[in-house]
């Protein structure tokens, strides 16, 4: 992939940018700018190389035009950081949004309405493609958690224009291309969160890399229940996984205590001890002891997912691990996704080498080594 550093000429040119602006939006108000914030070095440099159109999605509309979803709370945030006013077209594409990008000047930027909008994009169709390439004269993609969406944006457009990979795509591939590229032993691996699925592929592939796997969150409850043990209301997948066989690896760590909820009590007990009536909500202090001298030796630490369930106030083990990882010299990665986001509200981000804005991208590069949106720019 090409950086942006690399693009030659800009004069009388537009920049077509790719962003991955899909945040939380609440009445009306970004409520979760870090996305954004991510992006701020790339729309920097690109600002003064000439005028700018960015593009973008929100949410899941489904083709439709869902105000629910539309772009335009993005535009005062984007205001705000960058400290000059940004247009916004009420369309991604159309007559009206090809005439404000005629007028536009450098360092000038536009925001383009929500990409799903229209049909074309998750469809990946040519001829939408094609009109949203028509807006610029050089592509750039700096939308790393949308890289695994074989989409109109992201693998479409780059066919008909000079393509280049923003400054924080970039440093997303070096730093998640670390653990298996140049990696630091002991490496230690921690998967949380849920579906077993998208986290399977990179246990098999980081048997052969890391010295130990933890599993824990949900993931958890899915090697219990399909060991036979009561799981009571936890959550848990109705898929089997064959999972007994493969936790007899002795690379694989299991939590050895659990904290269960029932009713309004809660209480710690081994995960063979859960009753009927109870929720596995997180792991107990042994386990995270167990886990924190793990952390200790550690060189090199990739972590995705939540360790015990992040919607209640009970995910004591996730902020403990936080800690315990930020005291260390060890390579630290996280994943991204639900982990990256208790990262930021704990704000604790530079503690770690290198946080991911992805969550199913980081998932599906950690699993492949690679992802569509960074074939397209190849």
């Amino acid at each position: 992939m090409k950086s942006i550093k690399s693009i030659k000429s800009t004069k009388g040119k537009i920049i077509l940018l790719r962003a991955g602006f899909d945040v939380p939006i609440e009445n009306g108000k970004v409520v979760d700018s870090n996305r954004i914030e991510a992006l701020l070095p790339t729309i920097k440099y690109l600002i003064k190389k000439g005028p700018l159109v960015i593009m973008s999605h929100q949410g899941r509309p489904k083709g439709k035009r869902d105000m629910n979803f539309t772009q335009k709370p993005i535009v005062p945030v984007l205001e705000k950081l960058l400290k000059i006013k940004v247009k916004f077209a009420d369309s991604c594409i159309g007559d009206e949004t090809e005439k404000i990008v005629k007028n536009l000047k450098k360092g000038e930027v536009l925001l383009l309405e929500n990409l799903r909008f229209e049909a074309g994009e998750e469809g990946n169709d040519p001829i939408f493609a094609k009109k949203l390439a028509s807006l610029g004269d050089i592509y750039v993609d700096d939308a790393f958690p949308n890289a695994h969406r074989k989409h109109a944006s992201i693998v479409g457009v780059p066919k008909y224009l000079p393509k280049f990979a923003g400054f924080q795509f970039l440093e997303e591939v070096k730093y998640l291309s670390l653990v298996s590229k140049k990696t630091k032993h002991p490496f230690l691996l921690i998967l949380g969160g849920v579906k077993f699925e998208t986290r399977l592929p990179i246990i098999k592939r980081y048997l052969k890399i890391a010295d130990n796997i933890f599993i824990g969150g949900a993931l958890a409850n899915q090697v219990f229940k399909e060991e036979g043990f009561e799981t009571g209301i936890s959550l848990v997948e109705e898929k089997n996984y064959n999972l007994p066989k493969l936790i007899k690896n002795k690379k694989i760590i299991l939590p050895t205590d659990v904290l269960v909820l029932g009713g309004t009590k809660t209480r710690v007990t081994s995960p063979t001890g859960v009753e009927k009536n109870e929720n596995i909500i997180d792991m107990g202090i042994e386990s995270i002891k167990e886990l924190e001298e793990k952390i200790k030796k550690a060189k090199m630490i990739l972590w995705n997912g939540p360790l015990g369930k992040s919607s209640t106030k009970l995910d004591i083990a996730t902020g403990k691990i936080i800690h315990a990882i930020a005291k260390t010299k060890a390579i630290s990665i996280i994943g991204g996704g639900d982990t990256g986001e208790v990262v930021a509200k704990m704000k604790m981000e530079k503690k770690f080498t290198f946080v991911s804005t992805g969550g199913g991208a980081t998932l599906d590069f950690l699993a492949n080594g690679t992802l569509p949106g960074i074939k397209a720019l190849e």
